[in-house]
């Protein structure tokens, strides 16, 4: 297929699309028709005698400064230079890019009065794998992404550095070494590119992509952990799902009869004494399908916000540009920080399935190992996930619980959003190593119900293990063991699905 910006809608799977390569993006007659006619809105608007904010005036505060014509190009490069402020690490060039992609969609709709040669050059730093370092901390999400987009878009005018491999080089030597002179930007044009959420979206993008895979490695986790302890099946039958009917639940408890279908194990203690299992496992349908509904709220949220226009002002006509507020970051700032909780439970969850695993009951022995004393077996990664849990915790606090005024009390309210999308994507790393031990210590457990034998689908999975780790028969250093545990969740070698 082919994407048209500017006229098409995005979503999480063609965005990713475009990003690694697999689908073409274009720019369509449609689209460039959209493009130019606002531009010539602008360059009319331009033109006149009327205060017209981000057109002919000054920025934030001196919006009630009106600029010449003559002046217009100096003070569209001095919005990026003196906006261009961010500290701290680069962001992953990945979501550079993705910042990239969804500018173009954004700018491509009609509503920005950019050049369409301003458009082009960004669409060439694609097409050559020019993707701009920009730094991770600075914006406070509100007027949209302010210093991450400057930095962004300096390479434009030659200004800032472009990722080489995993170094970075000045924009002005890749700039010659591909023939491409710096641009000058007109007027609103400076505006239009840093204006926006796309810094928080992008962080947005990458976290719902990886949290997918975490949503369903969850599960996965959950039923081998069971499989492990012998817990029932009895919490997950469909009656009991209908009629509390949500659908993260419902999805959840679903997969979980999937994952015990035709295990020996399941099947050998059917008729056991045992009445209830603790809530880490009994419980997996409502917390892992709680997260489901966060993540499906987040998704539904940043594919608005993939094809909407969140610059400032925006381009009506030839005589009127509206200034409001939709570069403002709160509708995104507020779910991140929902999922964050979401994403965050699953790994609190996970580390008590954990700690029942080692507790020595219904047949395991304790610590997961059959010679206790001299050997402290799986005791200690646990650790580890009681670690990263709190560490996930602590950063739960909700960034768009709070605002800090900037630009002379201008803008007075901010959400914080880019925060918010950081420390997600976070909570998600770390998740990934608490899965990573959970896994570890399933597989272990499975081995002490055998000759018994579980569902072809964890099998599968367990031999994926198998294949990387061994069986904990007496201590050994399980750092390496850890380490290539969390190679698999990153790598997504499990099947879950």
């Amino acid at each position: 297929m082919t994407f048209r910006y500017g006229v098409d809608r995005l979503n999480l799977d063609i965005v990713n699309g475009i990003a690694n390569g697999s689908i073409k993006a274009e720019l369509c007659q449609e689209a460039l028709d959209k493009i130019n006619k606002s531009r010539r809105n602008v360059e009319k608007m331009a033109a006149s005698d009327k205060a017209i904010y981000g057109i002919n005036t000054g920025f934030g505060p001196l919006c009630d400064t009106q600029i010449s014509p003559e002046e217009t190009h100096l003070l569209q490069r001095n919005l990026l230079i003196t906006h261009a402020v961010g500290v701290g690490e680069p962001i992953a060039k990945p979501i550079s890019k993705l910042m990239l992609i969804t500018k173009v969609h954004a700018l491509s709709q009609g509503f920005s009065g950019i050049r369409l040669e301003v458009v082009e050059r960004m669409l060439k730093f694609i097409e050559l794998d020019l993707i701009p370092v920009v730094p991770e901390q600075g914006s406070v999400g509100a007027s949209g992404d302010l210093a991450p987009l400057s930095h962004l878009f300096l390479p434009l005018l030659g200004e800032g550095e472009f990722w080489q491999g995993d170094s970075m080089i000045p924009a002005a030597h890749a700039l010659k070494e591909h023939g491409l002179e710096p641009l000058e930007l007109h007027a609103k044009e400076g505006l239009a590119l840093i204006n926006g959420t796309q810094f928080i979206l992008s962080h947005a993008i990458t976290a719902l992509t990886k949290m997918r895979y975490l949503l369903d490695l969850a599960d996965l986790a959950g039923a081998m952990s069971i499989e492990g302890m012998q817990g029932s099946q009895s919490p997950f039958r469909e009656e009991l799902h209908q009629i509390r009917a949500f659908a993260g639940n419902i999805k959840v408890a679903a997969r979980m009869r999937r994952f015990f279908k035709d295990s020996q194990n399941m099947a050998a203690h059917t008729d056991c004494d045992r009445v209830q299992d603790p809530y880490s496992l009994r419980c997996i349908p409502q917390v892992h399908g709680a997260s489901r509904n966060a993540y499906n709220h987040l998704k539904e949220l940043a594919e608005i916000e993939m094809n909407s226009v969140t610059d400032n002002p925006i381009v009506i006509s030839e005589e009127e540009a509206i200034s409001g507020g939709s570069f403002h970051g709160q509708p995104l700032a507020m779910v991140l920080d929902y999922a964050s909780i979401a994403a965050a439970e699953l790994g609190n969850i996970s580390d008590r399935r954990c700690y029942l695993l080692l507790e020595g009951l219904h047949g395991l022995p304790r610590l997961l190992t059959t010679s206790g004393g001299l050997n402290s077996g799986m005791m200690i990664p646990q650790y580890t996930t009681a670690a990263l849990v709190t560490e996930n915790k602590s950063l739960c606090f909700p960034p768009s619980a709070d605002s800090v005024p900037t630009s002379m009390g201008q803008e007075d309210h901010v959400s914080m959003g880019s925060i918010s999308g950081r420390k997600l994507n976070q909570i998600l790393g770390n998740l990934e190593k608490i899965f990573a031990i959970e896994l570890m210590y399933a597989a272990q457990a499975i081995e002490f119900r055998r000759p018994n034998t579980c569902s072809d689908f964890i099998e599968e999975n367990v031999k994926v293990i198998r294949a990387k780790v061994a069986k904990l028969e007496e201590d050994r250093l399980l750092k390496p063991d850890i380490d290539a545990m969390i190679a698999l969740v990153k790598s997504q070698a499990f099947t879950v699905n």
